[in-house]
């Protein structure tokens, strides 16, 4: 890396010949080798670098064009069976076929690598309005740039819920920790120091620097850049794996599905092949109806048809102000049957406004206001809307002045308190704010002199407690005089423990959301289950509770989940209403012992300390103002925090699976139906039932409709609940009205063997018809649970249907019928046909309704 940067110059010459791991230098020398300084780079040479050294990006995947969706439709091991077949007609000398064959083969593989390609690019698109961000220092400026665009030499600021953009080198840090468990597998963060480490240090041994990708938890620093891209440790480990995000329920099933059809393909080949072997027909001709056979049992369009579903799934969401970072994350959304989700900004208004300041006594007090706007205006550590609120309320807005800070022991999700050391005319302080319980427990007196005692300490907590179940939350000040010195006080992490002066509280409201109590009442309706998990007290999160339209009787603490072992929380989880109190792991605990119950969990947060659960749930969502962390975490973000947007997502999510479902279950249950039609009573025929190029004829015409299933419109009942992938009742619903299928299609035989005395082309022509209209019919009848004609399909499904029933009857008459093989029926058999078919649909209206009173 260092060689893309340096100049020729004679210094630069002597560090080429250095080989002295980065790591193992001295930041300072490692800033003159990187020709930066801490005061970072400018705008102009930041843009020269940075046409050097490429975008601070992994390898994107390649742009998938119109070829790209084109070979990636071939590689089906189905379409390349099919080709083969087609290649050996053509040797064998059926041209005719083999043309047919190809023919088919090239329309289906371009219609569904259209359809494809253009998902991905909508998808692409979306995926674009979501972008990490960085504070990198340009011209001795704090500037807000794009990740991508971080170079090396970048001088860049860490705060707590941020992401590292970079591999770097630690120039200066406050308390510094860092989550390294993506490169580490570490649960426990790691405290970072301005320090090089052995050349031979490994990755959890160097101290002195972060790495791409890793969480900051907490503190502040500054950092200097030194790889970026593919060169960090983050990208190396990417470039040597094939990363492959978890696998979803819905994928889970897909594979399952996949390895039923393909034994039913199999047994269906082989036992084909066999039986027509043995009868002595020609091997070429035996082989291409074999694979034919199987071709048409597949969903083939499946692939594409999920591609379509989504993307425009994620466009419709998007409209709607939920843009989908993850495509595959929708049908786990419409399968959640648990949203956990925090408490500010989501059930609240997020505005937090500052109520009162008060003495220890509870009397008005401006100086415990005065203080506490110190620590908001001096702190660098977590940003949060407490302190926004407090400086907004201090001398309307104006930051609080003649103070300078010489120390800060920062926030955390642990201690639930930031601390910083002031130099003011009147000394040195240290002033400590955060959460009630803790800080008090960290102080001996009042600010008049007087001792705490046990007495008072359970009198100020009574009121607090109080002021809780009103929906106030309560935030403590103190503070300690601290050791007038030339030097600034070394502060440690734990020097804000104990000997504190209670100084009083501050008090703040959040206001619900107007659209919570909607929201939530939908949610319940589509049978989502909305449970509140916050590092708020009981008495904030009953009251919010309580005025958003959530159950709040059964609450657990932080407290009580650490005195549970895992087997117990599985069972107390789904039965809790509120968590509070509660830290990140304990989140994370939580929708793990939900999922181990069977549940399709969904979280929404927004903070550093959501990110585990984030990780840990089915679906994760997260709102566009959240930190980096957050953002990265979520399988979709929300353009505002708004839970009325997340019912939007739950539907859509159930509209895509039902589609998609109604193409499984119509595609499998009518061509398993005629494929086992056809090679039960082939043994029985002195021909082919159908011919290949029939047979492909029938599947591609049949797929023709199936497009439109994609914007097909879904009943009601089939959104009011969530919806799993069941591979059994698809394998129930395939082979129970597959069989009723082939039943008609025994009726068809006899009528045209036994009624008609049909020759061969005469055969295969009204069979050809049959099989057709049928796999047309059952497409707008099994798409809905109820009664058909109380349900109308989408325009495409309808039409298309409709014009292809014409196109059926049309093809025998047509000018291409010599070329499929097709002879002109009399009318009395057309006519039988249309008989048969509606026969068809009766059964299946009567087998549907029993199938569905039995599940």
């Amino acid at each position: 890396m260092f060689d893309l940067l340096r100049r020729p110059t004679a210094s630069t010459a002597q560090a080429a010949t250095r080989t002295t791991a980065w790591w193992a230098l001295p930041s300072s020398e490692l800033l003159a080798q990187l020709a930066s300084t801490a005061q970072g780079l400018s705008a102009a040479e930041a843009a020269a670098r940075l046409a050097r050294v490429g975008r601070n990006e992994l390898v994107a995947p390649p742009s998938r064009t119109i070829l790209t969706a084109i070979s990636q439709q071939l590689t089906s091991p189905l379409l390349l069976l099919l080709v083969a077949a087609a290649a050996l007609s053509f040797a064998t000398g059926e041209t005719v076929d083999a043309a047919l064959v190809t023919a088919i083969v090239a329309v289906s593989v371009a219609i569904g690598a259209v359809r494809e390609h253009r998902a991905h690019k909508d998808a692409a698109a979306l995926r674009a309005h979501v972008q990490a961000r960085a504070r990198v220092v340009r011209d001795g400026v704090v500037v807000v740039v794009a990740a991508a665009e971080i170079v090396p030499g970048d001088v860049v600021e860490l705060v707590a819920g941020g992401l590292v953009p970079a591999d770097a080198r630690v120039v200066a840090a406050t308390h510094l920790f860092v989550n390294e468990a993506v490169l580490t597998g570490e649960s426990f963060a790691v405290e970072k120091v301005v320090d090089e480490a052995n050349e031979h240090a490994g990755l959890s041994e160097r101290r002195g620097c972060v790495f791409m990708g890793t969480l900051v938890q907490s503190g502040t620093g500054r950092v200097v850049v030194v790889d970026t891209g593919d060169r960090t440790a983050f990208g190396a480990i990417a470039h040597k794996l094939t990363l492959r995000p978890p696998e979803t329920e819905f994928d889970r099933g897909l594979r399952r599905f996949g390895w039923l059809l393909l034994r039913v393909m199999l047994v269906l080949v082989v036992g084909v092949l066999t039986v027509n072997l043995l009868l002595r027909r020609p091997a070429a001709e035996t082989l291409l109806f074999a694979i034919a056979l199987a071709v048409g049992l597949s969903p083939e369009l499946l692939p594409a048809l999920l591609s379509v579903n989504l993307a425009r799934g994620a466009t419709a969401m998007a409209k709607r102000g939920v843009l989908v970072r993850r495509l595959n994350a929708i049908e786990n959304l419409g399968a959640v049957d648990v949203l956990c989700t925090d408490k500010t900004g989501t059930l609240t208004e997020g505005v937090v406004r500052l109520q009162g300041s008060f003495d220890a006594r509870g009397a008005p007090s401006a100086e415990v206001l005065r203080l506490a706007a110190l620590n908001a205006h001096l702190q660098q550590g977590l940003s949060n809307p407490l302190d926004d609120a407090i400086l907004l309320g201090f001398k309307d807005g104006d930051a609080p002045q003649g103070a300078k800070k010489v120390g800060e022991i920062p926030w955390d999700f642990v201690r639930k308190r930031v601390s910083v050391a002031v130099v003011s005319s009147s000394g040195t302080t240290l002033v400590t704010k955060g959460a009630v319980p803790g800080v008090l427990a960290a102080c001996s007196r009042f600010d008049d002199g007087a001792p705490i005692t046990d007495a008072d300490r359970a009198l100020l907590l009574a009121r607090i407690d109080a002021l809780a179940d009103d929906g106030v939350r309560v935030v403590a000040v103190a503070t300690r005089a601290l050791p007038t010195t030339q030097e600034p006080p070394a502060l440690g992490r734990d020097d804000d423990v104990a000997d504190l002066t209670f100084v009083g509280t501050l008090t703040f409201t959040d206001a619900p959301r107007r659209d919570a109590a909607d929201a939530i009442g939908a949610l319940q309706a589509l049978g989502v289950s909305v449970k509140m998990i916050t590092g708020d007290v009981a008495g904030v999160a009953r009251h919010i509770a309580r005025q958003v339209g959530l159950p709040c009787e059964r609450v657990l603490t932080g407290r009580d989940l650490d005195e549970l072992r895992d087997e117990a929380l599985w069972h107390a989880a789904e039965r809790t209403d509120l968590f509070v109190e509660v830290d990140p792991n304990q989140k994370e605990r939580v929708i793990l012992a939900l999922k181990k119950t069977g549940h399709v969990t969904a979280f929404l947060g927004d903070g550093v300390n959501d990110a585990p659960a984030m990780h840990a749930a089915d679906t994760s969502i997260s709102v566009d103002t959240a930190v980096d962390v957050a953002r990265e975490a979520a399988d979709f973000v929300l353009l505002r925090p708004d839970l009325a947007m997340l019912c939007a997502g739950v539907t859509e999510g159930r509209r895509i699976f039902a589609n998609t479902l109604k193409y499984v279950l119509t595609t499998t249950s009518a061509n398993l139906g005629n494929m086992v039609s056809m090679a039960a009573i082939g043994w029985a025929l002195p021909f082919f039932p159908l011919t290949a190029g029939q047979i492909l004829l029938n599947n591609f015409l049949s797929d023709i409709p199936a497009i439109g299933i994609a914007d097909d419109r879904v009943d009601d009942d089939q959104l009011a609940h969530p919806r799993r992938w069941e591979p059994r009742f698809i394998a129930r619903f395939m082979v129970q009205f597959g069989l009723l299928s082939s039943v008609f299609d025994g009726l068809t035989f006899l009528l045209l063997l036994r009624g008609f005395h049909a020759d061969e082309a005469t055969f295969h022509t009204a069979w050809f018809i049959e099989s057709l209209l049928t796999e047309l019919v059952i497409a707008l009848v099994v798409r809905t649970e109820g009664p058909f004609f109380r349900s109308r399909p989408g325009t495409f499904l309808l039409w298309s249907s409709v014009v292809l029933v014409v196109v059926t009857y049309a093809l025998p008459s047509s000018p291409v019928a010599g070329v499929f093989g097709f002879v002109p029926l009399s009318a009395w058999l057309a006519s039988s046909l249309a008989g048969l078919t509606v026969g068809y649909v009766v059964a299946v209206e009567v087998l549907k309704r029993w199938f569905y009173r039995r599940r």
